[in-house]
């Protein structure tokens, strides 16, 4: 059996090389392990790759500024080559700190230090052409201005730097204007520029979202004094039923509850039920319709006031379908299209959420009084009889109500001032949502909306206190339907 060949020392060119997969000798791993151990750093026995570049540089690195100088021309470190001239470093020297080897011979070392009592004499910029930089000098220019730089003659001429002016240099700052604190307070609901003067016995409640951009409570009063102009502008014939041939209010009555349920299990929403029925009333008091369209007009309304508010509207094949098919996506199309027509493209419509929103912050934002106005305020879109009071005086008669019947006190100036009406000027309205309480159940899909846990079964509530208190406002025939009445 020939021997065994003697075991070779195992040698490792990198211990943290992980993706090495032999450990086999070659000649070249041999010859490059033959180092002079005198050349080797003595401080430790290994040193990483990123380490050893950076040791030649650590010994000239210099400061520089975080934007000055974004060139790569050294200021006073350069290599210095023929005299009068200033050589440049190479790119890739500047970050790793190697330089290139040359074949000419050079007298002085590689690199200089940086001399910090001297100042700079060099341009930044580069040159074209044989790469040298022309020197500079300053000299202090007349009358205080800015220090211009007096370009040697090798360099070529370029734009001088801009000057400022001398009674620009020379003037002084102004100075900020100071705030009083009478003024600062002025300013918390400003409207066109002046502040918003309130009653002595109403209180800001503005103020209290002024650092809030979304509730844009600077603007506040002015938008709600142009909604309150816009809404006499929309407000539908009150008596258009009179030359309609072939509809009643009762078949108003069941089209709008049946939109209530639509509305409902499309979860849209309140304000796009409101302008719906808004929609349909302008369309009845211009065209005369046939009691088979009728639900072609309802549907059209609802998909247009669902396109208008709603972030993402139902397609018009749901609403096809919810109307049992009984008419095709054509149809509601040519349909939308002949209404949007009638009514000039205009449905800037002011709704009635946006004035109960706004009493309802005199109120401190009460979720039980605004649940049952939300209630008594869908009063006015089945009862024709709300068609001539407007949507402002709508909500600040559901909100009344709603506050007696939960005893939440009087109405006071604060509210007053919020829902632009007095306690006298909301009495018909809210007489004439008792009434419709204290009758009996006419529309079933409404009653059973507002009877769930959701809305704290507000309908059951309200019918209750309304025929409790009937007597008080003068009703007294309360077996009678709306029917029966109109």
């Amino acid at each position: 059996m020939p021997p065994g060949r003697t075991a070779r020392a195992r040698l490792v060119s990198n211990e943290n090389d992980e993706n090495s997969g032999t450990t086999r000798m070659t000649r070249a791993k041999a010859a490059a392990l033959h180092i002079d151990e005198l050349a080797m750093p003595s401080k430790g026995a290994l040193q990483t790759k990123k380490s050893a570049s950076n040791s030649t540089a650590a010994a000239v690195q210099r400061k520089r500024a975080a934007l000055g100088d974004v060139s790569n021309v050294g200021k006073n470190d350069g290599v210095e080559g023929k005299k009068g001239k200033v050589g440049l470093v190479s790119k890739a020297a500047q970050p790793t700190g190697i330089q290139k080897s040359s074949s000419r011979a050079t007298t002085k070392s590689a690199l200089t230090a940086k001399d910090t009592n001297k100042k700079p004499v060099e341009d930044k910029r580069a040159k074209s052409g044989s790469g040298a930089l022309g020197t500079t000098t300053k000299r202090k220019a007349p009358n205080g201005l800015k220090e211009q730089a007096i370009v040697d003659e090798n360099e070529p001429a370029r734009k001088e730097p801009r000057t400022l002016d001398d009674d620009r240099v020379h003037s002084k700052p102004k100075a900020e204007p100071v705030v009083k604190p009478e003024e600062a307070e002025a300013k918390v609901a400003p409207t066109n520029g002046n502040p918003t003067i309130y009653p002595s016995d109403v209180e800001d409640r503005d103020s209290e979202d002024i650092d809030d951009p979304l509730m844009v409570a600077e603007y506040a009063n002015e938008i709600f004094e142009y909604l309150r102009d816009l809404e006499v502008k929309s407000i539908p014939n009150p008596q258009y039923m009179s030359h309609q041939d072939d509809l009643e209010w009762k078949t108003r009555g069941i089209l709008v509850d049946w939109l209530i349920e639509v509305h409902t299990r499309f979860h849209l929403l309140p304000e796009t039920l409101f302008l719906a029925v808004n929609i349909i009333d302008r369309f009845l008091s211009e065209k005369v319709v046939q009691l088979d369209r009728l639900q072609l007009v309802g549907i059209t309304a609802m998909f247009i006031a669902s396109k208008y508010e709603e972030v993402l509207s139902p397609h018009v094949e749901n609403f096809k379908r919810i109307a049992d098919d009984g008419f095709t996506e054509a149809e509601i199309l040519s349909a939308e299209r002949f209404v949007l027509t009638t009514l000039d493209y205009d449905l800037s419509y002011p709704n009635p959420m946006n004035f109960l929103r706004r009493v309802s912050k005199a109120d401190n934002y009460d979720i039980q009084s605004r649940t049952i106005g939300k209630y008594l305020m869908e009063i006015s879109l089945l009862d024709h009889r709300f068609m001539a009071y407007r949507p402002s005086h709508v909500a600040a008669g559901a909100m009344y109500l709603s506050r007696l019947m939960l005893d939440r006190g009087e109405w006071d100036a604060t509210l007053t001032y919020y829902a632009g009406f007095t306690e006298e000027e909301v009495e018909p309205v809210v007489k004439l949502m008792v009434d419709y309480l204290a009758r009996p159940v006419v529309h079933e899909a409404f009653f059973k909306k507002y009877a769930s846990k959701k809305f704290l079964k507000a309908s059951f509530l309200a019918r209750q206190w309304a025929k409790a208190n009937a007597s008080v406002f003068g009703i007294t025939d309360i077996k009678l339907t709306l029917d029966q009445i109109s």
